[in-house]
């Protein structure tokens, strides 16, 4: 199983993604809107803004503050500098 770091320590299984998609357009904040009424949000943006939205195949939804772009490099195994620069408090 492999796990993909999201920022912050915090980790998802490879396995298990679908998406990693902006949380900018009108149909992902709703879907984000219904997880979290629903109960199935998992933010894990530690109060950071939202820069990327995970789809898992569980119908969760899992909320990053690293850019889509960086998420799915490390799917590919790429670790970049700029990545844990934003990670930096």
């Amino acid at each position: 199983m492999k796990l993909i770091n999201i920022g912050f320590g915090n980790m998802v299984s490879a396995g298990r993604l679908i998406a990693i998609v902006s949380p900018e357009s009108a149909p992902i904040k709703r879907m984000v809107q219904e997880a979290r009424d629903k109960g199935s949000l998992i933010d894990a943006t530690y109060g950071r803004r939202t820069r990327a939205v995970l789809i898992m195949d569980s119908d969760h939804i899992v909320l990053s503050a690293l850019q889509p772009e960086t998420v799915a490099g490390r799917l590919g195994g790429k670790e970049t500098e700029a990545a844990e620069e934003e990670e930096a408090p």
